[in-house]
C-alpha cells in the first residue's frame, strides 16, 4: 500500500509538471537578436562600402590613362550612391520582398513597414539581425555590382549614359537574379545552387553586362595601336589591397552572424586569394618571364572573385585550390580568352570577374562535398551538384546577357553611348567633368 502511495504521489507530480510546461512555457521561442552579430554586421556593410569608396575606385583609377582618372572615380561614387537610393525605394522589396520564382514582392517599396525594431532572418533559427542593417548590407551588393561593370567601357563613355544603364541593369538584371538566388521562393534557392557571396549574382552578372557593353560602345581610338598603359599600377596596388581587406566585410560578412560560419568564410577569403597571387604570378613568369606588380593586384582580385560563391562551404584547402585554379584561370582569361573575343575590355572585367566566377561557382559544387573537407551533407552528390551550379552560371549569363543589350539600345536611343572622337582624344575628365586629376 505504501509502494502503492508513493507511485500515484510520482505520478501527480509529473502530472502537474507537464500541466505547467503545457500551460506557462512559450511555444514559440522569442528571436533573439545578438548586438554582437548586429556590430558585425555593421562592420561588414562598412567594409563593403570601403570595397567601392575607394579600392574599386582607385583599383580601375590606376589602371586607366591619366587624362581619365577622374572620369572613373566619379562614375564609380555616383553610380553607388545613385544604386543606394534605388535600393531603397524599390529594390529590396524587388530582391528580397515576397516569395516568387524570379522576383520578390511590393510589400516593402519606399522600406514601408520596417522599423529599428524589425528583424531579418539568418542561418540559424531564432537568431536574428535588426533588418535595417540588412537592408545596408544587401544594398552595398547591388551597389558594388552595378560599379564594377564601369572598367569595361572605361575611357570611351558618356557619363549620363553610364548612370541611365545602371538604373536599367540594375532594375532588370540584378533584382531578379539576386532574388532568384538569395529571395525566399527563388528559382535557384529552390533549386539548391550554392552561392555564399555572390559569385553568380555580383560577378557573372557584372562580367556579362560589361562585356556586352563593349562590344557595343566599340573600342577605344587607338586601340592595339596606341600604348594605353595604367597611369598609376601604385593606386592600382592600393585599391587591390582595399578591395582585399574589404572582401572580408563581403564575404565573412554574408554569414550574417559573427560566429564559426563567419571565420570559415574568413579564413578562406584570406588563403584563396594568396594562392591566386601566387598562382598568377607564376603564369606570368611561364608566360612572359617576369612577374608584375598589375599581374599580383589582378590575381588577388581574381582569388577573390573565385572564393566568392565557396567560402562559406568549402575547407581551407578546398579554398587553396579554388584560388590556384582561379588566379590561373583568369590570367587565360585577360589574355588568351581577350584575344579570342576581339573585345576592347578595358579594365578586363569578363576575363578577370566573369572568369573567376564561373570557375568559383562550378568548384563550389565540387569542394562542398564533405569527403574534400567541405560542409556539405553526407549524401552530398558532386555531379548533382555541378549541374546545379552550372545551371545557375547559365542563367545568369542568358539573362543578363539578354537585359544588358537592351538596355544598352535603349541608353544608346535616348542619349548616346559613346563620346565623341575630339572628347575622347582629350580625356573625360575635362569634357565629362571639368576638372584634371594632376596639375602639373
Amino acid at each position: 500500500m505504501k509502494h502503492l502511495k508513493q507511485l500515484f504521489g510520482t505520478f501527480f507530480v509529473l502530472a502537474a509538471m507537464a500541466f505547467a510546461q503545457s500551460t506557462f512555457a512559450d511555444p514559440d521561442p522569442v528571436p533573439t537578436v545578438d548586438k554582437g552579430d548586429t556590430a558585425w554586421m555593421m562592420v561588414s556593410t562598412i567594409l563593403v562600402i570601403m570595397m567601392v569608396i575607394p579600392g574599386l575606385g582607385l583599383f580601375y583609377g590606376g589602371l586607366v590613362r591619366s587624362k581619365n582618372m577622374l572620369s572613373v572615380l566619379m562614375q564609380v561614387m555616383v553610380v553607388f550612391s545613385l544604386i543606394m537610393v534605388l535600393w531603397a525605394i524599390y529594390g529590396y522589396s524587388l530582391a528580397f520582398g515576397g516569395e516568387g520564382l524570379i522576383i520578390g514582392g511590393f510589400d516593402k517599396l519606399f522600406l514601408q513597414g520596417i522599423t529599428s525594431d524589425s528583424l531579418a532572418d539568418t542561418f540559424t533559427e531564432n537568431v536574428k539581425i535588426p533588418e535595417f542593417i540588412f537592408v545596408a548590407f544587401q544594398a552595398t551588393f547591388a551597389g558594388i555590382t552595378c560599379a564594377l561593370i564601369i572598367g569595361s567601357f572605361a575611357e570611351r563613355i558618356k557619363f549620363s549614359a553610364v548612370l541611365l544603364f545602371s538604373a536599367l541593369w540594375f532594375t532588370f538584371s540584378y533584382l531578379p537574379i539576386a532574388h532568384m538566388v538569395w529571395g525566399a521562393g527563388g528559382y535557384l534557392l529552390g533549386k539548391g545552387a550554392l552561392d555564399f557571396a555572390g559569385g553568380t549574382v555580383v560577378h557573372i552578372n557584372s562580367a556579362t553586362a560589361g562585356l556586352v557593353g563593349a562590344f557595343l560602345v566599340g573600342k577605344r581610338i587607338g586601340f592595339g595601336k596606341e600604348s594605353m598603359a595604367p597611369h598609376s599600377l601604385t593606386l592600382t596596388m592600393v585599391g587591390a589591397s582595399l578591395l582585399w581587406v574589404g572582401w572580408f566585410g563581403f564575404n565573412a560578412g554574408s554569414n550574417l552572424e559573427s560566429n564559426g560560419g563567419a571565420t570559415l568564410a574568413f579564413v578562406n577569403t584570406l588563403l584563396a586569394t594568396s594562392a591566386a597571387v601566387l598562382a598568377w604570378s607564376v603564369g606570368e613568369v611561364f608566360t612572359k618571364g617576369k612577374p608584375s606588380m598589375l599581374g599580383a593586384a589582378s590575381g588577388a582580385v581574381a582569388g577573390l572573385v573565385a572564393i566568392t560563391p565557396a567560402c562559406g562551404s568549402v575547407g581551407p584547402m578546398g579554398s587553396i585550390v579554388v584560388g590556384l585554379a582561379g588566379g590561373f584561370l583568369c590570367l587565360w582569361g585577360v589574355t588568351g580568352l581577350k584575344k579570342i573575343l576581339g573585345v576592347d575590355d578595358s579594365l578586363d572585367v569578363f576575363g578577370v570577374h566573369g572568369v573567376g566566377g564561373i570557375t568559383g561557382a562550378l568548384l563550389t559544387g565540387v569542394f562542398t562535398a564533405p569527403s574534400l573537407g567541405g560542409t556539405g551533407a553526407a549524401d552530398f552528390s558532386i555531379g548533382g551538384q555541378l549541374l546545379i551550379q552550372a545551371e545557375g552560371v547559365v542563367i545568369t549569363l542568358v539573362w543578363s546577357g539578354i537585359v544588358s543589350f537592351v538596355a544598352y539600345k535603349i541608353v544608346d536611343m535616348l542619349v548616346g553611348l559613346r563620346v565623341s572622337e575630339e572628347v575622347e582624344r582629350g580625356g573625360l575628365d575635362i569634357s565629362e567633368h571639368g576638372e584634371t586629376a594632376y596639375h602639373i
